[in-house]
């Protein structure tokens, strides 16, 4: 199945029905009175968060989604049908931004959410409704409402607890397929990965989800290299696992350029915990790989950990550091959570 990050599509509610004109008219009852029935409400256009999906390709072939229009009243008192709702699936992390993408409209978080975007219109009067004691027969009735219509955008990122980043050719994929059964494709030239992976990592009794996301370039957060829209599958990430080519020309240049563009990128990133890894060590001897964290050692205060996905060298030692990372900040959100609910009950108490 391809993969399909963002999608722009037309959505319309129905319309409500009308309502009726009618009289009650029967064998030896000439003036029964009126009994119009109201239009039924039109269909409203739902979104529902499903946990089957991992991509928006199916709103590639179809952009435009209307709900039924709600059925006109009838005699007898009769409301009309109202119209069937459309409900759309869509997989968690879909944002739902205005035509523009200045708004925020919705964020899908969570499985079986469901968001109403467009409301159906109300069902017309029929002419039982305006019946009154001084107005005995009316012949009044109004019209349904229109239904709501827009174009929205629809933008996937990734839920997952850890995030793989770098720039290209950095053995982002190689990792991945070492430590999860994704099976991203590999290869030695730039921009093999095309589209974010995610893999799903176990390690005793613990597991994780891990993202893989294309190589970053110089100007990714101004969309060189649709750079822009690979950082957006991170902004829910715990941890950020940094990769870096020890192998390169100039491994601490590396490190600069993508810490540079997600900072430039905003959105946070720039202040989620970060692990160092210099990858691809076993092309080099073992005195140059601790060169390059004596480099790093005084150059950042931070010395990266050493691995290789081909030899395994390391790779439990990264786990494990980002399962520490993953668990300390899951404990820290559940202390803020608890913590905003002891606020809440002691305001509640108040006098």
């Amino acid at each position: 199945m391809k993969f399909l990050d963002q999608a722009k599509i037309f959505i319309r509610s129905g319309n409500g029905g009308n309502g009726c004109l009618s009289f009650k008219r029967e064998a030896y009852l000439e003036f029964g009175g009126p009994n119009g029935g109201n239009g039924g409400r039109g269909g409203d256009v739902i979104l529902e968060c499903v946990g089957s999906l991992n991509t928006l390709i199916s709103f590639r072939y179809q952009q435009h989604f209307k709900a039924m229009n709600g059925h006109h009243g009838k005699g007898r008192n009769m409301t009309g049908e109202s119209g069937k709702d459309v409900t759309l699936c869509v997989p968690l992390g879909t944002q739902i931004w205005d035509e523009k993408n200045k708004f925020l409209l919705a964020d899908m978080t969570r499985i079986g959410q469901q968001i109403v975007l467009a409301r159906g219109g109300d069902g017309g009067f029929g002419n039982a409704h305006f019946k009154s004691s001084t107005n005995r027969a009316p012949r009044k009735t109004t019209l349904g409402w229109q239904g709501q219509e827009m174009w929205i955008w629809l933008r996937l990122k990734l839920i997952a607890d850890a995030g793989i980043i770098g720039l290209t050719n950095a053995g982002k994929s190689t990792f991945l397929s070492t430590v999860s059964a994704a099976k991203p494709k590999i290869a030695s030239y730039p921009f093999t990965t095309i589209h974010p992976n995610l893999g799903v990592v176990n390690i005793g009794d613990d597991e994780f989800v891990l993202a893989d996301i294309p190589g970053l370039i110089n100007g990714a957060h101004m969309g060189e290299g649709l750079g822009d829209r690979f950082l957006g599958h991170i902004e829910r990430c715990t941890v950020l696992l940094h990769l870096i080519d020890a192998t390169g020309s100039n491994p601490l240049d590396d490190w600069k350029i993508v810490r540079e563009e997600i900072k430039a990128y905003g959105s946070q990133l720039e202040s989620k915990p970060e692990i160092l890894v210099f990858s691809k060590i076993d092309a080099l001897a073992e005195y140059a790989v601790k060169a390059l964290q004596d480099l790093f050692q005084e150059e950042i205060c931070e010395r990266p950990i050493a691995l290789s996905s081909a030899s395994g060298q390391g790779v439990r030692y990264v786990l494990k550091k980002l399962i520490d990372r993953i668990r300390v900040n899951i404990d820290r959100q559940k202390a803020s959570n608890e913590e905003a609910k002891d606020q809440k009950r002691h305001r509640m108490w108040l006098p």
